[in-house]
């Protein structure tokens, strides 16, 4: 058994093959998974029903078990009001910045051949889609038992 909650076998496999530098996406269930994703991307889907996972949820998890260096979320069209979802990212991922991007800037941005991981979740709320990068893991002093 392992020690981290991150326990899917897949997610698990294609984080380990994953690097600095590497995206993982952690999307909404109204996002276009099938046509937005870059083509060497894993994608999982864990939208058992609708709302039942969120991004919010998987993205709590995934911070217990990878480095993030950046993060990017998708905007709605200028004068619509800040989807709530973006503030829940900001307040999880401080003191790093959360970068915005268009509908279709983010959808380019998930296509690129960067990405490892595409999650697809069953969150409901509109723009909840979140873009990480994986950053670098601490340096780490093994002592012997």
């Amino acid at each position: 058994m392992l020690l981290t909650d991150l326990l899917h076998p897949g997610i698990l496999e294609a984080l380990a093959g994953a690097g600095h530098g590497a995206r993982v996406l952690l999307a909404d269930g109204h996002y276009p998974a099938s046509t937005a994703t870059g083509e060497r991307a894993r994608t999982v889907h864990l939208n058992l029903a609708p709302g039942l996972l969120d991004v919010t949820t998987v993205l709590d998890v995934l911070l217990r078990a990878i480095p993030v260096e950046s993060a990017h979320v998708m905007v709605p069209p200028p004068g619509e009001p800040e989807p709530p979802a973006i503030a829940e990212y900001r307040a999880r991922l401080t003191p790093l910045p959360v970068d915005t991007l268009g509908r279709f800037q983010f959808y380019d941005a998930a296509r690129s051949p960067d990405l490892a991981l595409a999650l697809v979740t069953a969150d409901t709320r509109t723009y909840a889609n979140l873009l990480l990068t994986i950053g670098v893991r601490a340096e780490r002093t093994l002592t012997p038992r």
